[in-house]
């Protein structure tokens, strides 16, 4: 007999749902404990699903909320419920999908879809038989109800419906929804659109088997009156453009027609999705030529889609111009997160390591509305087509820039501003004539009435940061740096984070060329401290922090440290060890502590104490240690405690992995922070750590971390290691049998930057060593020549690999030299960009040496060592002599003729240089 409900019970149910509408927080509270109490009665969710699909007579919200608490309950315990009780749930839902009410249909269509992503899409064999069934229904609301079942289900369940496990539906399925192309409900067909574009990415067989009955029904509903379906529709040919453009490219021409005319929708929705065709066509092989024709109506467009909104100006109060003293609320801070130290080497030039991170906000020129809109895309899109067409998209530009940023109405100059950001890597060559005139015309804008002026002028001048600093400094470097340093201290808030940012770039493009102005620079950045509201002290951190990595020892000046350290070593004093804004500030003070070397002594006691606190606080974040602790707050933990806390973390950490909603994990970005700030420390203070070092646990701790399960971790404990083993190897020799085993078995590239920095400490740590290194070579020697013969390694790894090998090889020639025919040829070719320096010149006597031992090993690849020779701009004098000795006893060995059709093969330039420097 069927289930029916208990008068008393249903009016329970029902005054437990009005009850929980109720903005009252103890109203609340106690639903929360009934509903909790009710859960114990399995028949209670037979009510739920009785209020929503029966109870006609109930107002349409407490139904809906009646299907979603039983949806809560679906997904808590469905395991639970008996199989009368989940048999009731289904027949209810599939008997009433066509409710007359859009709310219900849509919860119930929810409801159906939680239930099938419990495992049910194997166990309910009826469900989408019979959805697709009643989409055959004369009823419209059984037809609209049951698709949007099956929208919901395509797309949580997409992997699933295109596998063997349930007999491949989508063979059944897909042809259907194709037929539904023609309703003649907008609904019906927004619908059927939107269930087949979940298959398109996975490249579903049932679609491609339909692919041009598919592509066909799209073009034949490209003028749709309905702004959803048009919207679908350009969903759908941006992902074909993806997985199957070879079916889109013969009518490429009509599409891109049709692209252009929807990325101006009235329906900024539509817009929007028309918008991202050019953002994934710029990543196709065919975009230049299937583009080429259509820029001169394309780029108009983009560029008028550049503007603000109404909206947009209103949610970013745009026409608030000072707002520096109301508070930031929490939620408008983005969690900051900790990027770990890693280690690289100088390059000739001076460039930065190729496919370093490139910041992920740097074209997020107004972040706070970080809903992507048909702003941002169209910026987006002229950014990355910029790059495609370079200076032939300038001539489609130019006329419309002059219009755009002299223009009277603000909203449109500041397009136009932004316009000069987005193409300015792309199209810098093509710029750089108009840029002398350009320039003095956005630090101008710099002063505009309108702070969304200003902001945005901060941001397209730092992405021209480069060219500025090319010129003499009077020209556009001191105008700009002396406005942007009142935009630090505007009165907006938007406004003094986009100049932070931007003279942060600045900072890095500028470097030296910074240091007549540190006074000045300085009293603007501290003055800031005294200013800004939360958001914006973190960015202000961030800005110090780049200066010092910028001017370097230039910061250790008397009267720069009294501007500077004060106010940082007020902020370090007054946040607490859990407070989150540590991270920006212990990176800020790493920066600072490298640069000013012996200059940050009197403050370096507290600042490293507190490190090793931190350290040692997260190691302990057990619930026994933490208890321990808090205690006895005054003992320091000893070694031994130390090794009692790390059995309690590695229990912590196996209890949080079986239990994680018992256990809290600890935040390790604390431990991370912290160990690269005392890196920061023993680079910049150098021998001065020693004491520190002395007086502390901190090798005990290093054990600890360089095994931590997390690689950050083990990252930024390798880095502390190798700049303790430069500052006071005399604290690291004790440890050294025990680090290097875990050293060893951390030389895995998949984990590249634990990798690259175990692999240095281990280059700097048998510089002290000498020949007592020669017990560990064994643990380490096999991996490294592994790493460098490895296909695809990154270049900074690379280079590491090979300096380490080369000082092996410098304080253990005989243990190493026998490998050299292994590594010779990819260790020249690693080294031979670097810049003269210490590091490269260790490793090449390193391989001298081992030449000496080995000479056999070095013929076959003798071109690699000559080219790795000549990349030398100034060798230390008896490091030339040993270069000259071997290049001379090779060509002896060979004989005059032998070495005349060597030499033959080398380039002209190679040959002049061995000829000037070496004589051969």
């Amino acid at each position: 007999m069927e289930w029916q409900p208990d008068e008393q019970g249903l009016q329970q149910v029902l005054q437990l749902l009005k009850d929980s509408q109720s903005p009252d927080t103890a109203t609340q509270r106690a639903v929360q404990e009934k509903l909790e109490q009710l859960n114990q009665f399995p028949d209670f969710n037979n009510y739920l699903i009785f209020v929503l699909t029966s109870l006609k007579s109930e107002d349409e919200p407490t139904r809906s909320l009646s299907g979603l608490i039983l949806k809560n309950n679906v997904k808590a315990h469905y395991q639970n419920f008996p199989p009368n009780v989940a048999d009731f749930i289904k027949r209810e839902c599939l008997n009433n999908i066509g409710d007359p009410s859009p709310l219900i249909r849509a919860t119930i269509g929810i409801l159906i879809t939680t239930i099938a992503s419990k495992g049910e899409l194997q166990t309910w064999p009826e469900l989408l038989p019979q959805l697709c069934n009643l989409l055959n229904s004369e009823d419209y609301n059984t037809c609209e109800g049951s698709f949007g079942a099956l929208q919901k289900i395509c797309e949580d369940s997409s992997e699933l419906l295109d596998s063997d496990a349930l007999n491949r539906p989508l063979n059944i399925m897909i042809p259907k929804f194709l037929q539904f192309f023609k309703h003649c409900s907008p609904k019906i067909r927004s619908h059927a659109i939107a269930c087949v574009n979940q298959f398109i990415i996975g490249r579903a067989q049932a679609l491609m088997d339909n692919i041009d009955t598919f592509i066909e029904s799209l073009f034949a509903l490209a003028g749709d009156e309905d702004s959803e379906v048009r919207k679908n529709v350009c969903r759908a040919l941006v992902m074909l453009l993806e997985v199957r453009i070879d079916r889109l490219i013969p009518h490429m021409h009509s599409i891109i027609q049709y692209m252009l005319q929807r990325t101006q929708d009235p329906d900024e929705n539509v817009a929007l999705e028309a918008c991202e065709f050019w953002l994934t066509l710029a990543e196709q092989p065919i975009c230049k030529e299937a583009l080429s024709g259509h820029l001169v109506q394309l780029i108009p467009i983009l560029v008028n889609g550049m503007k603000y909104s109404e909206i947009d100006i209103i949610l970013l109060k745009g026409d608030v111009e000072e707002d520096e003293t109301i508070p930031d609320s929490e939620q408008d801070i983005k969690p900051r997160f900790h990027k770990s130290r890693t280690v690289t080497l100088q390059h000739e030039g001076g460039e930065g390591e190729e496919g370093e991170d490139i910041d992920e906000d740097e074209d997020d020129d107004d972040d706070t509305l970080s809903d992507w809109n048909l702003r941002k895309c169209s910026a987006a899109a002229l950014d990355v087509l910029a790059n495609v067409f370079r200076e032939e998209l300038l001539p489609h530009l130019l006329p419309l820039l002059k219009g755009l940023l002299f223009h009277p109405d603000w909203v449109i100059k500041e397009s136009g501003i932004l316009v000069l950001g987005a193409i300015a890597e792309g199209c810098m060559q093509g710029m750089v004539p108009y840029l002398p005139e350009l320039i003095p015309h956005l630090i101008q804008c710099l002063c505009d009435k309108k702070a969304l002026v200003r902001s945005i002028a901060c941001w397209t001048l730092s992405r021209y940061a480069h060219w500025v600093v090319s010129q003499p400094p009077d020209a556009h470097l001191k105008p700009l740096m002396t406005e942007l340093l009142k935009r630090i201290l505007d009165g907006n808030k938007r406004v003094q984070e986009a100049a932070c940012s931007a003279f942060a770039t600045l900072e890095e493009e500028a470097c030296t060329e910074l240091v007549p102005y540190l006074s000045f620079i300085l009293d603007t950045l501290v003055f800031a401290f005294g200013k800004y509201q939360h958001k914006n002290l973190l960015i202000l951190y961030d800005a110090i922090g780049t200066l010092a990595d910028s001017v370097g020892h230039h910061l250790n000046q008397p009267e720069y440290i009294q501007k500077l350290m004060p106010p940082l070593i007020a902020k370090w004093n007054e946040l607490k060890d859990e407070d989150k804004d540590l991270f920006p500030l212990l990176e800020c003070l790493s920066s600072v502590a490298t640069a000013l070397q012996s200059g940050f002594l009197p403050y370096c006691e507290p600042v490293y104490q507190r490190c090793v606190t931190l350290v040692q606080k997260t190691l302990a974040q057990a619930m026994v240690s933490v208890t321990w602790l808090v205690l006895h707050p005054h003992i320091h933990l000893s070694p031994l405690c130390s090794f009692f806390a790390m059995c309690v973390s590695v229990f912590h950490s196996q209890m949080y992995s079986q239990q994680p909603d018992q256990y809290e994990a600890p935040d390790k970005d604390f431990m991370i922070v912290a160990l690269d700030l005392l890196s920061g420390l023993a680079e910049g203070l150098g021998g001065h750590v020693d004491t520190l070092v002395a007086r502390s646990n901190i090798m005990t701790l290093l054990f600890q971390c360089m095994q931590d399960t997390m690689p950050e971790v083990r990252q930024s404990s390798f880095a502390l290691l190798g700049d303790l083993t430069k500052a006071c190897f005399p604290h690291v020799k004790p440890c050294i049998a025990e680090f290097m085993p875990i050293l060893g078995t951390n030389l895995n590239p998949e984990f590249i930057s634990v990798c690259n920095n175990a692999t240095w400490a281990i280059g700097e740590i048998c510089m002290q060593m000498g020949v007592e290194m020669q017990p560990y070579i064994a643990m380490v020697l096999n991996q490294l020549v592994e790493i460098i013969n490895r296909p695809n390694t990154p270049k900074t790894l690379l280079e590491n690999t090979a300096i380490t090998i080369g000082r092996l090889g410098y304080v253990c020639p005989q243990e190493v030299a026998p490998m050299l025919p292994q590594f010779i040829r990819p260790w020249c070719t690693s080294l031979r960009n670097i810049r003269d320096n210490e590091e490269k010149d260790s490793a090449f006597r390193g391989i001298c040496m081992m030449i000496g031992v080995n000479p056999g090993g070095v013929v076959q690849d003798f071109i690699f060592f000559c080219d790795a020779v000549a990349s030398w701009v100034n060798p230390k004098d008896d490091l030339r002599d040993m270069f000259y000795k071997i290049l001379h006893g090779f060509k002896e060995q060979v004989g005059e003729e032998n070495w005349q059709q060597f030499s033959e093969q080398f380039p002209p330039l190679l040959k002049e240089r061995l000829a000037a420097c070496y004589g051969v």
